[in-house]
């Protein structure tokens, strides 16, 4: 039933249902197991998300270094926050608060992304893109983040060849939907938690 059920969605689909504890705190292992599973969906890009993929793999990479030095004390997601805040080093660059909100940011620019491809079958792959980063990362970043995001944008596949790169299977409109809607409350918790302790507002260059 479920290889039936399979498309390049379906294990993060799964493993979100885990991103929680029993009493609704973020768990950081599950957390980056969904980032992580989109990866490979990045590939399916090609060249064109190289950036996006190497800034999510290593803000991940950063994390899990972290909380594999302490599983214990970075259980969860936002217990990596508050030690930096003690000693005044959550917004450096190289911190694992900022490797949170950037991680959490491209997400954010994928949601809309897959939901634009789901909602507007009329637009092009590249319309679906640069209103995805309108929305998502281009106000956070300065000019040099924004040129390079522009050309590489230029190179996505089209729309048509996209989708058959994914699989075609029959349920992957279905299961990239699922993915949005699920993904999005978790995203906002994150925003919520990072905005109460003013530090969801750091830019890149």
């Amino acid at each position: 039933m479920e290889e039936k059920a399979g498309t390049v969605f379906s294990a993060s689909l799964e493993k979100m249902k885990h991103v929680k504890s029993n009493e609704g705190d973020m768990l950081t292992q599950p957390f980056l197991d969904v980032c992580k599973l989109v990866l490979p969906i990045l590939d399916k890009f090609g060249p064109a998300m190289a950036i996006v993929k190497s800034d999510v793999g290593g803000n991940i990479s950063r994390l899990e270094h972290k909380y594999e030095s302490n599983p214990t004390k970075f259980n969860y997601l936002f217990g990596f926050v508050q030690p930096e805040i003690e000693t005044d080093t959550a917004k450096s660059w190289s911190s694992c608060t900022n490797a949170i909100l950037w991680l959490t940011r491209a997400m954010d620019f994928l949601v809309v992304l897959f939901s634009n491809l789901s909602q507007h079958q009329d637009w092009g792959m590249q319309q679906c893109c640069n209103d995805s980063y309108s929305k998502t990362l281009k106000k956070w970043h300065g000019w040099l983040a924004s040129s390079s995001f522009t050309v590489a944008i230029k190179l996505v596949p089209d729309r048509k060849r996209f989708l058959e790169v994914l699989g075609g299977a029959e349920n992957i409109q279905a299961d990239m939907e699922n993915f949005c809607t699920e993904f999005s409350p978790i995203l906002r918790g994150i925003h919520k938690f990072l905005a109460s302790c003013r530090l969801d507002g750091m830019k890149a260059l």
